[in-house]
């Protein structure tokens, strides 16, 4: 049987974190991919590196300077506050272009290496509009990687259609939820875990978790009850 190798796009964060530990479940070998956008918080980067290397994944890390050039954000200029979007505009933390540029450069890592899996975190269920979190661009772009490399890709999306509690949900079936919360870095401010508590992604994921660890919670209790 053919080795089955796949290659993460792996922030350190809450979701690409759960999307890694779903992928070793899955696959004979995982390669895990970071990319340095100029991000403010190279913390993020940082964080990847550690939790790679305490699972033994083998970690690249491409630098994608030029997208800060082209796309000013939030999440790379001092000088562009973290805002939500108004009037229908997106957040200020919208990278424009960057799933298309990252993605498309983690598959030409991928057959490189020889991997035809490539496994990516975007959710369509909690993504702020971001045009490029879309199910319907995730399959575009692996029809035309496809055709563009002549390579047989598979695009792996495990959290496409769920929301930051099933996030958690799934997180702990495979027994990560404690590693995934203490060990992860998904605030703006750049504070690993729990996070600041404030900002849009951190104030996401711990409604997340509330949800998720409140509603686990209700059958034990009816069970002790009983």
């Amino acid at each position: 049987m053919m080795n089955q190798k796949a290659v993460v796009v792996f922030s350190g964060g809450q979701d690409s974190t759960t999307c890694l530990f779903w992928a070793l479940e899955r696959f004979d070998e995982v390669i895990a991919v970071t990319f340095d956008y100029g991000q403010k918080n190279k913390l993020e980067i940082e964080c990847a590196a550690k939790i790679a290397k305490e699972l033994g994944v083998e970690h690249h890390i491409l630098d994608m300077g030029l997208l800060n050039q082209l796309a000013p954000n939030a999440l790379t200029r001092e000088d562009i506050p973290v805002e939500a979007g108004k009037d229908g505009a997106l957040p200020s933390t919208f990278v424009e272009g960057r799933n298309h540029l990252f993605f498309s450069f983690a598959a030409v890592l991928a057959k490189g290496k020889g991997c035809h899996h490539i496994v990516v975190g975007v959710s369509q269920t909690d993504f702020s509009g971001y045009p490029d979190c879309r199910n319907d661009f995730v399959k575009s772009l692996n029809v035309t990687l496809n055709l563009a490399m002549d390579y047989a890709f598979e695009f792996h999306t495990p959290l496409m259609w769920i929301d930051k509690e099933q996030t958690w949900a799934l997180a702990d079936s495979m027994g990560k939820l404690d590693y995934v919360r203490e060990n992860t870095l998904t605030c703006y401010e750049g504070v690993k875990g729990d996070g600041c508590g404030k900002c849009p992604s951190c104030v996401l994921r711990k409604q997340g978790l509330e949800r998720y660890l409140s509603h686990k919670k209700q059958p034990e209790e009816k069970e002790v009850s009983q």
